[in-house]
């Protein structure tokens, strides 16, 4: 047996945590400003959830889903998205009796069988905010603003907003008639997948991401021209409500988004650099969903966006990093009655909130001094047989090198108010 994680997937070591705390408190934030309330669904579905929410023709389900057959003999699959089971728990627990919207968010692993790249994992993690109950284009322009004042609040820099709208069930045949005209005369021209998708979800055929069909798909025909009168005017009041927002968006007519269960609006966010191939984040209308899960007929409207894509970008803007989690104080003892005296001191730091490491066996004073100076710790707290003998105790600024005695029953009130002071 080799060591190694599974590929596709990746350990996240201490070093990386303070990127992911900030992601995870900064989103968590802003969805609570936004009037959205957590929740967490269970790693695996029925496998019906996603087959039925989310489409037979599309890649998630062919290709990418994680499916086995549980001792019980059912088809389960590990979360391959996080929409699907997040509207089953909306029917499940009767949320359309609550207010309208049902402004829900969730952070989550997703699994997902592909070909690992930069910033994409088999199992990756996901931010994404789902908003249930409520027609009004002013809804999905609330949420894609949420989505837009998370990447600025991480400082995020040239990103660009894509919109689309991709019509619904009056609308859509006509197009998706008129789209399977235009591809019939180049399926000579288009990859296997193409072909494949021309016949199972030719809407898909916009989405497709190899470079020989990229000018055919830059031909094709362009939803927007084939809205009905009522997505036509869902479309224009979701434009007006980001212009509002001070959000300027680029209308994208091959933007089609990879799940069946999308209607009218479809967004996603783009870096400057890499286009659709790195998006960050995206979601879009759902409104039929509900239904297609035994649900009653229920509008929606989310996103989703991932955690390592979004600390990608992050690194990106700010190459100078972040510290890695360190203790604030490093518990030095030397001389007999020390090490207890720390222990007890240690005890009642902590209690106080005051974050303490320390070396452990018979190190000498000089092998403990350079281990809290290899810590990250701010301070170090020596104990000898002089602090001892005077009630006090030598705290250490190791930035600085800065040292002082400190009576032991002022150190809680001293560490608290040196450690509120930034460290230069």
């Amino acid at each position: 047996m080799k060591a190694q994680a599974p590929r596709g997937t990746q350990d996240i070591l201490p070093a990386e945590q303070p990127y992911w705390d900030l992601v995870r408190q900064t989103a968590a934030e802003v969805a609570r400003q936004y009037g959205f309330q957590r929740i967490d669904t269970p790693m695996f579905e029925n496998t019906r959830v996603f087959e039925r929410g989310v489409g037979q023709g599309t890649d998630i389900v062919e290709k990418e889903m994680y499916t086995f057959e549980d001792k019980g003999g059912d088809s389960i699959t590990l979360r391959a998205e996080g929409t699907a089971p997040v509207v089953r728990a909306y029917i499940e627990h009767g949320m359309h009796k609550l207010p309208q919207p049902v402004k829900l968010y969730y952070i989550c692993p997703i699994f997902r069988f592909e070909r690992p790249q930069k910033g994409r994992y088999r199992q990756h993690h996901q931010f994404g905010v789902e908003a249930l109950g409520e027609m009004d284009p002013a809804l999905d322009a609330e949420v894609i603003e949420l989505l837009w004042t998370l990447y600025a609040r991480l400082g995020l820099q040239g990103l660009s907003l894509q919109i689309n709208s991709i019509g619904d069930g009056k609308c859509r045949p006509r197009y998706l008639e008129e789209l399977r005209s235009y591809y019939r005369a180049h399926l000579d021209e288009v990859c296997d997948d193409d072909r494949v998708r021309f016949q199972k979800n030719p809407l898909r055929l916009l989405d497709c991401k190899v470079p020989s069909c990229q000018a055919i798909a830059n031909r094709a025909p362009h939803s927007a021209d084939f809205l009905c009168d009522e997505c036509a005017a869902h479309f224009a009041g979701l434009r007006r409500s980001l212009d509002l927002r001070g959000l300027k968006a680029e209308v994208n007519f091959r933007l089609v988004r990879g799940l069946d269960y999308y209607t009218r609006t479809v967004f996603e966010i783009w870096p400057a650099h890499g286009g659709a191939q790195s998006t960050i984040g995206g979601g879009g209308r759902y409104d039929g969903l509900a239904e297609e899960l035994g649900g009653p007929p229920t509008p929606g409207i989310g996103f989703g966006t991932g955690i390592e894509r979004i600390i990608l970008n992050y690194k990106e803007a700010h190459p100078e990093g972040l510290p890695p989690p360190a203790a604030d104080v490093f518990m030095v003892a030397a001389g007999d009655g020390a090490r207890d005296r720390a222990t007890e001191l240690s005890v009642g730091l902590r209690q106080s909130g005051i974050a303490v490491a320390g070396a452990y066996g018979e190190r000498s004073f000089g092998a403990q001094m350079k281990a809290a100076g290899g810590s990250g710790a701010r301070f170090a707290l020596i104990l000898g047989q002089d602090e001892l003998a005077s009630g006090q105790a030598s705290l250490k600024d190791l930035a600085n090198g800065e040292q002082v005695l400190v009576p032991m029953d002022r150190l809680v009130p001293e560490l608290q108010a040196r450690l509120a002071v930034r460290a230069p």
